[in-house]
């Protein structure tokens, strides 16, 4: 353990004690703030922040797509990245205080695989039960950390559920060849397996204080966190129009279709968008292209909406540009990158 200091976040006013050895997004984690965030790991931005007093930061290694040296030197940081050496005041530039003062406990636990399912070549549906704690709180749209068997190394992906008094988690998560939990997971993965976890983590959560049309915008295993999001809509009777532009390269990309045709009836004024980017079926009669362009062919005007929007780096930062455009305020658009671990592993996580 290092020494501790005092981290002040503006303009909220909110202080912290963190320990020199813990990052400061997770030190805020575990005093119960929950700070915007995505990746944890340097490479995704939504936890870029700016250093008003204070000099002495050290960090772990990010990308500089995410922090370039330009804007370090400016005084923005990465709070997942960045340790304070001395007390510090922090200004916010990505905060919503509905979520930084609902923070939730950050739990360790022990999970067993209930099953294994393939819902596409390259997406499996996992579904695990908690052996202990007895509880993981969460909020629908937040993720969790696995410690993958046999290392020291974590993935992070989002729930597919809503919290139940089973213990059970679901989750839709993309193979990709030579990712450590993919590769596990399809090779050596096995119903009974336990496995640690941490959670929760991530800001892609419902605003609840709002009531303006919501447009969800998702590709790969974005697929996850939308679903909790629609289910929990659906069990709390959550009356806001919503519409969900999901995309794939081709038909056997696409799943949870009946999933989502049964919730439907369950939603206010409900629209499920699929959009295929390279359709090769005679029988395809839905739409076609980018599910930006989609977007874009569909909503001539959104301003109002809220948006929310996950998947690979690319497809965030084009439905971002493209939604903005569209009459969506920024700070109204909610995303989460799932950006990847690295190029020699190829894994995605958040």
């Amino acid at each position: 353990m290092g020494d501790k200091h005092v981290v002040r976040f503006e303009p909220v006013g909110i202080e912290i004690e963190v320990d020199e050895d813990t990052n400061i997004l997770r030190g805020a984690a575990e005093a119960g703030v929950q700070l915007m965030h995505g990746c944890k790991e340097g490479q995704c931005s939504a936890c870029k922040s700016f250093v008003l007093e204070g000099e002495d930061i050290e960090y772990d290694s990010y990308s500089t797509f995410a922090l370039p040296d330009f804007e370090k030197e400016e005084g923005q940081t990465l709070l997942c990245r960045a340790h304070a050496y001395e007390d510090l005041v922090i200004e916010l530039l990505n905060y919503d205080e509905e979520v930084i003062r609902s923070g939730l406990p950050l739990t360790r636990g022990e999970v067993e695989i209930v099953s294994i399912d393939a819902v596409t070549h390259d997406m499996r549906h996992l579904t695990v039960k908690l052996v202990e704690p007895t509880e993981i709180k969460f909020f629908p749209g937040q993720y969790m950390d696995f410690t993958i068997p046999g290392t020291e190394e974590t993935r992070s992906f989002s729930m597919a559920n809503i919290p139940n008094r089973d213990g059970l988690f679901e989750f839709v998560i993309k193979i990709y060849e030579g990712g450590l939990f993919g590769t596990w997971l399809d090779t050596q993965a096995a119903v009974g397996d336990r496995l640690q976890v941490e959670a929760p983590f991530g800001t892609f959560t419902l605003r609840d204080s709002r009531t303006s049309d919501l447009i969800f915008v998702g590709g790969g295993a974005g697929m996850s966190p939308v679903l909790s999001l629609m289910r929990s809509m659906a069990e709390r009777g959550i009356e806001r129009k919503a519409t969900f532009y999901y995309g794939a390269r081709t038909q056997k990309d696409l799943c949870f279709e009946k999933e989502i045709a049964d919730l439907a009836p369950q939603l206010t004024d409900f629209r499920f968008v699929p959009a295929l980017s390279e359709p090769d079926e005679a029988d395809w009669a839905g739409e076609t292209g980018l599910i930006t362009e989609v977007v874009k062919r569909m909503e001539p005007d959104l301003k109002g909406a809220d948006a929310y929007v996950c998947g690979p780096p690319p497809m965030v930062d084009a439905a971002i540009a493209t939604l903005t455009q569209l009459g969506v305020s920024e700070q109204n658009i909610f995303y989460d990158k799932f950006t990847t671990t690295g190029e020699q592993e190829g894994e995605v996580g958040h």
